[in-house]
């Protein structure tokens, strides 16, 4: 069978990945005529060493609607369901979750919201299978999964009795479609992917769609939650889990774990088991961990939106040391990372490429802001490491923060530095 993947962002590209594992042929298409298909290529290369060959057409800088057309099945990217191209296409009842549907009979867990998806799922994940189910977990591929598509396609082989996906604030609109939503829970709300969304308010209401006659589950603090009451079939409200020891950092995990626990009560899971499974949980990998190295202390993980930045600044309270990842040049509204840095005076701010080569953008934002403290630039992962690493040599018992964007980036520091720690407690 052939399938026409239209749009080759991050969800495509992972789509047509998981598509070759399972044999089927793939026809690729975007309007960009600059799409890096570098790590579909290494895929591909490592594929073509077994006897199931994929077979992949990639045509850029056009949508030829009648090749689309000509497809058993089309996938359709989360950032293009809205365009003109895909309303013809959402007509031609070829879509992948309108011909393979088998997901669709499964109970479906959605964990959305601005920051902690990932950590939550994850937790949730682990409760679940200490309680014996057969859980299907996955969906938003920026969030380290696999992307939706893989959701649809493992559900079609294997008999799940529980799925669960991690939503992404941009794709709730595709996901909605995509899938059938029993319970939905709600991590936070912040100020990011402001440029989809236009406003705070817009992603509330897209929000209040998503939660139309559904089992929604809500921060008890949550401010719009008597508009969610007169949309939901059921609202369940969660707090934090004082009375677990959670081995993560920061009271925003306690919540994490509060919503993982208030949805396994939901499905009649025993305490002890949630107890159990949320005391041996440790953090996912690129999110937030507290790493001891010789005279400091550095919290390193993936804050890419000024929400997320703070609500672990207002926890380490005094950060001498700031290490933060460049933003993509359009996303301006991410600088307000920079805004709550500055706030707590570091004595240094070292910028190091996160999603984007320059610098400038970052410079002009803590010129603007005034800020007095000794700024550095870094230009490659070594560079930041030995930063780091003399910033602890030359440091008393400092805090360094390393957070910012460019997930991929602060993933491996966090890896080095893991092994860094490792080495010191081993000598």
């Amino acid at each position: 069978m052939k399938v026409s993947v239209v749009g080759l962002g991050v969800e495509g590209k992972e789509a047509i990945k998981s598509l070759f594992s399972y044999g089927y042929e793939v026809y690729g298409t975007d309007l960009s005529q600059s799409v890096d298909m570098s790590d579909v290529k290494r895929y591909l290369k490592e594929k073509n060493k077994t006897d199931n060959k994929p077979k992949l057409t990639i045509e850029l800088g056009t949508n030829n609607i009648n090749k689309i057309l000509s497809s058993d099945l089309i996938l359709i990217s989360p950032g293009l369901w809205k365009s003109k191209t895909a309303n013809k296409l959402k007509k031609s009842n070829k879509l992948i979750s309108d011909v393979l549907v088998k997901h669709k009979t499964i109970p479906t867990i959605a964990i959305t919201g601005t920051n902690g998806k990932t950590t939550t799922t994850t937790m949730l994940k682990k409760i679940l299978e200490k309680n014996g189910r057969k859980i299907l977990v996955g969906g938003n591929a920026g969030g380290g999964f696999f992307g939706y598509t893989d959701l649809i396609l493992k559900a079609e082989k294997n008999g799940y009795e529980l799925m669960i996906v991690e939503v992404c604030d941009m794709t709730i609109e595709f996901s909605d479609y995509f899938f059938n939503f029993d319970m939905i829970g709600l991590t936070n709300i912040g100020d990011d992917h402001i440029d989809v969304h236009g406003s705070i308010n817009q992603y509330k209401q897209s929000l209040l769609k998503l939660f139309k006659n559904k089992t929604v589950f809500l921060n008890s603090n949550e401010e719009f939650r008597d508009e969610v009451e007169n949309v939901a079939k059921e609202v369940i409200y969660y707090d934090d889990i004082p009375d677990i020891n959670l081995k993560t950092f920061g009271k925003f995990n306690q919540l994490n774990g509060g919503l993982a626990s208030s949805i396994s009560k939901y499905l009649n899971v025993d305490y002890n088991v949630i107890k159990e499974s949320l005391q041996n949980f440790h953090e996912v990998e690129g999110r937030l961990k507290l790493i001891n190295l010789n005279n400091s202390k550095v919290f390193i993980g993936k804050t890419d939106n000024v929400h997320a930045t703070e609500s672990i600044l207002s926890e380490i309270k005094n950060v001498d040391i700031a290490f933060i990842g460049t933003s993509r040049t359009k996303e301006t509204y991410r600088l307000d990372i920079l805004d709550s840095i500055v706030k707590y005076n570091p004595k240094k701010i070292i910028l190091f490429k996160g999603l984007s080569e320059s610098f400038d953008l970052s410079l002009n934002r803590l010129k603007k802001l005034k800020y007095k403290g000794e700024i550095i630039l870094s230009n490659s992962i070594k560079e930041t490491l030995d930063l780091i690493l003399k910033s602890d040599k030359d440091g008393s018992n400092d805090n360094i923060f390393i957070g910012g964007n460019g997930q991929e980036v602060i993933t491996e520091l966090q890896k080095l530095l893991k092994q860094k720690s490792s080495t010191n407690r081993a000598t």
